[in-house]
């Protein structure tokens, strides 16, 4: 059974998986989210979030009634586990014109060219910008002009990767 103190314990990749099948099984993705994604004890919500990055993608489409509040997650936390995992479900999820927000986008601007920020998340940003800014010829420009600005030695190769798709048109 799934509760706050195990997630509380929980550390490893196989403890994530643990919990990945668990919520299956019970297939209440969204149930699990709400209970336990945002936490305010970044232990419970990173070691939740870790079990629902083990998830396929139709059983994370559970979760986009609460993008938003994935959103606000990513870009209002203080630990770096947390916001990593949030951006990569979020990154899983879909994202339409109508989802498009700046707040987000300029988050994920800012983040993506922060050589102080984690490579994962430098790249996860990087993408979600984007998948934003494809609805906008005029946003796309200005992503690829600074995109291709970028100082990229300073850059480790997880950013660089996914640079290079974007500036070669080979991120979907």
């Amino acid at each position: 059974m799934i509760t706050e103190e195990r997630l509380r314990q929980t550390f490893s990749e196989g403890g994530a998986l643990e919990i990945y099948q668990e919520v299956k099984e019970s297939g209440d993705f969204q149930g699990f989210a709400h209970r336990y994604v945002f936490s305010e004890d970044y232990r419970v919500a990173r070691s939740a979030l870790w079990g629902l990055t083990k998830a396929r993608k139709e059983e994370l489409s559970q979760l986009q009634v609460i993008l938003n509040e994935l959103i606000d997650q990513a870009m209002q936390t203080d630990n770096s586990s947390v916001r990593r995992l949030s951006l990569n479900i979020i990154e899983r999820l879909e994202m339409s014109e109508d989802d498009l927000r700046t707040d987000f986008l300029d988050f994920c601007l800012d983040h993506m060219m922060d050589v102080e920020e984690f490579p994962g998340v430098q790249a996860v940003c990087m993408k979600l910008a984007y998948r934003m800014c494809k609805f906008y010829s005029e946003l796309m420009e200005e992503l690829k002009r600074t995109l291709e600005a970028m100082e990229i030695d300073y850059y480790k190769p997880a950013v660089k990767c996914a640079r290079n798709r974007i500036l070669n048109g080979k991120l979907k």
